[in-house]
C-alpha cells in the first residue's frame, strides 16, 4: 500500500514551493487580467486625453505660464494658416501680460485656465482648487468677457479629487494625447516629426509658448496636417456634445 503520508513528508517542501509559485501566477494574472484592468480604470476620474472621432479633425493647444517673447509670432503663424486653437493661461502669466491675453482673444483663440500659480494641484484640497479656478477664471473673462469652462492641469498632474473638483467648479479637465516635448528644447524637426507621426482623428497636441523651436516648427507641422486632410480647430471644438464616457485610455466617445 502506498503511504500518502511518507510521501507527503518527503516532498512537502518541493509542494509548498508550487503551490506559491501558483499563488504568485494567479496573482498577477488577475492583475494584469484586460477585464480586471478595465474595470479598475474605469473607476478613476480621468481628463480628457483625445476625442472618439471618425473625421480627421484634431486640436491643437498651448500651455501658457512663463515667458511672452513669442505670443505674437504664434498668433501670425496661426492666423496665416487660418487655424485657431486653444491657450491655457495661468492667472500670473495673465497679470503679467494682460495685452497677450487680449490679442489671443481678439484673433479668435479660445483663452482657458491652466490654473492661478501653476501649483501641484494633487496638494491641495478639493476648496483649495475651486478657490484657484475661481480666480484663474475671473481675471481671464476681465479681460476677455468670457469665463473658461476648460482647464489644463499644471504639470498635467491630476488625481480622483482633482478631476472630481474640476467638474464641481463646471469645467472640463483637458490632457493631451501628443506631446510635442517642445518644452524640453529639441530642435524644430524632431518637433515636427514626433507631432506628426503621433496625431490622428481626435488628437489633442500640447505645445508650450515661449518653447524655443516652437515657432520654427509650427508652420511645417499645419502644413502637413491641412494637406492631408486636418481641420484645426480649438479643443471646446473638438470635444463631443450631449452625454459621454471616458474610457481607460481618455478619450471622450459618446454615450
Amino acid at each position: 500500500m502506498i503511504d500518502l503520508r511518507a510521501i507527503w513528508a518527503k516532498n512537502k517542501s518541493v509542494l509548498s514551493v508550487l503551490g506559491f509559485i501558483l499563488a504568485i501566477a494567479l496573482i498577477f494574472w488577475a492583475v494584469n487580467s484586460p477585464a480586471i484592468v478595465g474595470v479598475s480604470a474605469a473607476q478613476r476620474k480621468l481628463p480628457i486625453y483625445s476625442v472618439d472621432r471618425d473625421d480627421k479633425t484634431v486640436a491643437i493647444s498651448f500651455d501658457a505660464a512663463w515667458g511672452n517673447e513669442d505670443t505674437q509670432t504664434l498668433i501670425d503663424i496661426l492666423e496665416r494658416y487660418q487655424v485657431q486653437t486653444t491657450f491655457f493661461v495661468v492667472g500670473d502669466w495673465v497679470d503679467r501680460y494682460p495685452e497677450s491675453v487680449k490679442a489671443l482673444a481678439d484673433a479668435g483663440h479660445e483663452v482657458m485656465s491652466h490654473s492661478s500659480h501653476h501649483a501641484h494641484f494633487s496638494q491641495l484640497s478639493s476648496e483649495e482648487i475651486k478657490n484657484d479656478l475661481a480666480a484663474c477664471n475671473a481675471k481671464i473673462s476681465a479681460i476677455t468677457g468670457v469665463s473658461p469652462l476648460l482647464f489644463r492641469c499644471p504639470y498635467g498632474e491630476y488625481d480622483d479629487h482633482v478631476i472630481q473638483a474640476v467638474q464641481d467648479s463646471g469645467m472640463t479637465a483637458i490632457q493631451w494625447d501628443v506631446d510635442s516635448l517642445d518644452w524640453k528644447g529639441i530642435s524644430a524637426d524632431e518637433i515636427q516629426n514626433r507631432v506628426l507621426k503621433n496625431i490622428k482623428p481626435g488628437s489633442i497636441v500640447l505645445f508650450h509658448n515661449a518653447a524655443e523651436h516652437t515657432p520654427e516648427a509650427l508652420p511645417g507641422i499645419l502644413e502637413a496636417l491641412q494637406k492631408d486632410g486636418y481641420t484645426i480647430v480649438p479643443v471646446s471644438e473638438l470635444l463631443l456634445n450631449g452625454d459621454y464616457t471616458i474610457d481607460h485610455t481618455g478619450k471622450q466617445c459618446a454615450a
